[in-house]
């Protein structure tokens, strides 16, 4: 049952940081009246908070009289539409039901789960994770990119009669980092195209690779001048990405608990076998809904395409 909700958390896309619900203000603060009902800034912070993305770009000011303006909007029409008992038609009927329990289901894991979360669990989380990490060394690195073989050998010939690498990197390097000397700065495993980073890991501090190295951009000659056991995140940096782990772990214990009492059936044989095949799929190491294959374009100085990051979930 836990991957039949990973894949309903991909498919749905549920937003953990949109389930955060604004500090209520008191009733008593009315900032304006439509017919009988009035709107305090209790009303206001709510609307704010999902409204707000269309008046972001507005300043502050501007913002909260243009969430009010809507908020006023929405009032006067509900009260104009209850006038007509369109509340009671059924496809009404039912969206205010479903928005009735999305909101019960946001406070629920709000108080239930993001709440719950302290500063101790995150710091515990991180330790944890730290301690598994295996030293990973990573390297510095130069380099001279041209476009032929020919001229790469020609470069190594002029190392070896003690030419300055930087110097020659600054004169005849094709790729960006030609102007700082042909510096890469540190980089780890997987960061490079896989023949410059297997030459690079090779090579010994202060040297050069003497047969040159080809890759998609071109031709290179390569020196790594300093070896260093890769920093660890501090736990400052990636808080927050801990949070968001403890959030979704949170979320499907508390849902999968929820599921568990109230014993999920599938009534329609369709919907019941075509969740069972992606439970299967997943299984056996298949993407859930909604995942994306890696994507990306290599920079021309050697570093390997960048993997696009798994969407960013969206309420």
């Amino acid at each position: 049952m836990t991957r039949t909700i990973k894949l309903l958390l991909a498919a749905t896309s549920l937003s953990f940081a949109s389930l955060a619900l604004p500090a209520l203000a008191a009733d008593t603060d009315v900032v304006a009246k439509v017919g009988s009902q009035s709107i305090t800034e209790a009303d206001l912070a709510l609307a704010s908070a999902d409204l707000g993305e269309q008046f972001e770009k507005l300043p502050p000011e501007q913002r909260r009289l243009a969430v009010l303006s809507a908020l006023i909007d929405i009032k006067s029409l509900a009260q104009e539409a209850e006038k007509t008992d369109i509340q009671n038609e059924p496809a009404v009927k039912n969206r205010i039901a479903f928005l009735r329990e999305r909101a019960l289901h946001n406070a629920y894991f709000q108080k239930q789960g993001v709440d719950s979360i302290k500063d101790e669990e995150l710091k515990a989380r991180y330790d944890a994770e730290v301690a598994k990490l295996k030293p990973v060394e990573e390297i510095h690195a130069r380099h001279i990119l041209v476009k032929t073989k020919e001229e790469a050998e020609a470069v190594v010939k002029e190392l070896d009669g003690g030419a300055d690498f930087m110097t020659l990197a600054a004169s005849k390097s094709a790729g960006p980092s030609g102007p700082e000397g042909g510096d890469l700065g540190f980089f780890g495993p997987g960061q490079m195209v896989p023949p410059f980073e297997k030459a690079a890991y090779a090579l010994e501090l202060g040297t050069y690779t003497k047969v040159p190295v080809e890759t998609q951009f071109g031709w290179h000659v390569i020196q790594v001048t300093e070896k260093r056991p890769q920093p660890q995140p501090s736990f400052d940096d990636v808080k927050e990405q801990v949070r968001q782990v403890l959030m979704r772990e949170k979320y499907m214990a508390i849902v999968q608990k929820a599921r568990d009492e109230l014993k999920v059936e599938y009534v329609d044989p369709a919907v019941k076998t075509a969740v069972e095949a992606m439970e299967k799929s997943m299984a056996n190491g298949g993407p859930a809904p909604g995942e994306a294959a890696p994507t990306g374009t290599a920079p021309a100085d050697g570093a390997a395409p960048a993997e696009a990051p798994a969407p960013a979930p969206a309420q």
